[in-house]
């Protein structure tokens, strides 16, 4: 089933924001540690995944404008007030835990090599090992982020289904249309674009800075039309 590691992986994050938030009496400073923690590893991951890229011209270029056209649009503040949206509809005691949980949540889950891999392994093979392995790691992420940003993170679900469905759908005919060169060559440079923007996503947890992460999203477009550009000019 072509859809079956995407559903897991949703499902798992659901689960573990609902049991999150049956053990949201977490002490406080247990919390920050263990927020300190989860940054920090982020972190160690965003780096990892920036190293990877071949030319990392690109990365630099595709950031750039990708927070161009981000700032332009200002993705984060509309992210924001969906955020807001979903509170207002569900409820919080704690003023922005809903719209900060979800932002956070959906860009660490969304965000990465293993959603794109995972999604396009499923689709193009059958193969749904990558995605088994993703929703255990975000399942527990999601259990200690609903524990100190709240139950907004549950509401991340959505994006990743919704994200890794669409790849998972497309690659069963990717074969056809994109060859494997160019596709090897795009998710090298997109792992290395979005490992940047989970390392900014790392300082963010460890409260060492407050970077709009969102608006830089548009970088994964722009690597996907230089990568294919430079692809057929030396083609």
């Amino acid at each position: 089933m072509v859809l079956l590691g995407t559903i897991v992986n949703g499902a798992c994050i659901a689960a573990g924001s609902f049991l999150g938030k049956l053990l949201h009496r977490i002490p406080e400073r247990m919390k920050a540690t263990v927020m300190y923690a989860i940054g920090l590893s982020v972190i160690v991951l965003g780096l990892q995944m920036g190293l990877k890229s071949n030319n990392f011209l690109i990365v630099i270029v595709s950031l750039v404008f990708g927070a161009v056209i981000g700032e332009a649009l200002a993705i984060e503040d509309k992210l924001n007030l969906l955020g807001n949206w979903l509170e207002r509809k569900v409820g919080s005691e704690e003023k922005g835990s809903i719209a900060e949980g979800f932002i956070t949540a959906t860009l660490v889950f969304v965000i990465g090599a293993m959603a794109i891999l995972g999604a396009l392994d499923s689709g193009i093979r059958g193969n749904n090992n990558i995605l088994f392995t993703k929703s255990i790691i975000d399942g527990f992420t999601a259990l200690i982020l609903t524990t100190t940003l709240g139950f907004g993170v549950v509401f991340s679900a959505i994006p990743v289904i919704l994200y890794e469905g669409i790849i998972a759908l497309c690659a069963t005919q990717i074969n056809h249309f994109v060859p494997k060169e160019l596709m090897n060559s795009f998710i090298t440079e997109m792992t290395a674009t979005g490992g940047i923007m989970i390392f900014a996503i790392g300082l963010n947890i460890a409260g060492i800075t407050k970077i709009r992460v969102a608006n830089f999203l548009p970088g994964i477009a722009v690597v996907t039309a230089i990568v294919t550009i430079l692809y057929f000019v030396h083609f």
